[in-house]
């Protein structure tokens, strides 16, 4: 049966997420079309559709994508009711893909990822693999702090975790058994590139130079970005909480020479008040604890938040779409479960 379902030219749906690029969006909107009818020339797609998730953008984004779909009939458009993130924005239109494709591929709105590798990635969809990563060659085009700060992320996460993939942001595609297997995962706290490699599929890597962004300014500042790590971090890993322990460890070590120090140098009868040694050692310990405190609050607010499981989104409108492979929903559905 799996060796059918992939000799089968496969239904493709590409998800964009959006916020704020109506400078960036019909030329986006464009190319990707120009691709899916380039993919279904080459037998590659049998039909190739085109989701844009406005994640409660405030310019004219949501007009620009109603729009598109009024006159392409391979564009629909999903509006969440108020800006709910990027991650939880992609998993909107992950979830509304499950039903309605073979196969999907994220990618930003922007089109720095090089779309010129989609063919390559749906042959390896062909060939059995369930999920392939798309993955920048180098960083060039980014400034130095933002690709210093870049790989350390990397780096870290990688220490931390082992499951994120070097330079792959969410560019990737996924099968539909990967994307149903992954929409089984409850949590509210979404760190979507821990996730899928995680999943443990066959999977599989292109590589592409990033362009550079064709208008409008990146919706991921240096402030984001230090956010979206912090995120990763914590909603992927507990080795922070265990960091705690090994530092209270290293201060009891420490706090043990201090004592043995303490009471030779009185027994020897030279007690010299050391208040340079004292303010550093309430400083060290101090910041240490509002560090630990910091992490641990960390942690239990992530609880707080998937204990009391509110919706990851809500759904305010979306175009209508109809073809032979997809069925029309209405523009007034406005629950998050799609």
């Amino acid at each position: 049966m799996e060796n059918l379902y992939r000799n089968s030219i496969p239904r493709l749906l590409i998800i964009v997420p959006c916020y704020n690029e109506e400078e960036v969006l019909p030329e986006t909107i464009n190319r990707l079309a120009e691709q899916i009818n380039l993919l279904k020339q080459q037998q590659l797609v049998s039909v190739g559709n085109i989701l844009l998730v406005d994640d409660g953008s405030t310019d004219g984004t949501w007009q620009i994508i109603e729009s598109h779909a009024q006159q392409k009939r391979e564009v629909a458009g999903l509006k969440l009711v108020h800006n709910s993130g990027h991650q939880q924005a992609l998993w909107a239109g992950l979830e509304y893909a499950a039903d309605r494709s073979d196969v999907t591929i994220s990618i930003d709105a922007d089109l720095q990822d090089d779309i010129q590798v989609i063919p390559q990635m749906l042959t390896y969809y062909l060939q059995g693999i369930d999920i392939v990563y798309g993955i920048r060659k180098e960083r060039k085009t980014d400034t130095f702090l933002k690709r210093s700060s870049a790989q350390l992320f990397y780096k870290l996460m990688n220490g931390l975790t082992g499951n994120v993939i070097y330079n792959h942001a969410d560019f990737r595609l996924i099968s539909n058994r990967a994307l149903r297997a992954l929409l089984q995962y409850p949590e509210r706290n979404l760190f979507l590139r821990g996730l899928v490699s995680s999943l443990g599929f066959p999977s599989a890597m292109v590589y592409y130079d990033r362009q550079k962004r064709q208008a409008g300014k990146s919706k991921y500042p240096l402030c984001k970005m230090l956010s979206f790590a912090a995120d990763g971090i914590t909603s992927f890993s507990v080795r922070p909480l265990q960091g705690i322990v090994l530092l209270g460890l290293l201060f009891i070590l420490v706090s043990v020479g201090v004592i043995i120090y303490a009471i030779v140098v009185y027994w020897e009868g030279e007690t010299i008040p050391g208040w340079t040694s004292l303010l550093v050692s309430l400083w060290l310990i101090g910041g240490s604890m509002m560090t630990a405190i910091g992490i641990i609050g960390e942690y239990i607010g992530k609880i707080y938040k998937e204990v009391k499981k509110r919706p990851r989104y809500l759904v305010d409108k979306s175009t209508k779409w109809k073809d032979n492979n997809v069925e029309e929903r209405s523009d007034s559905d406005s629950s998050s479960d799609l």
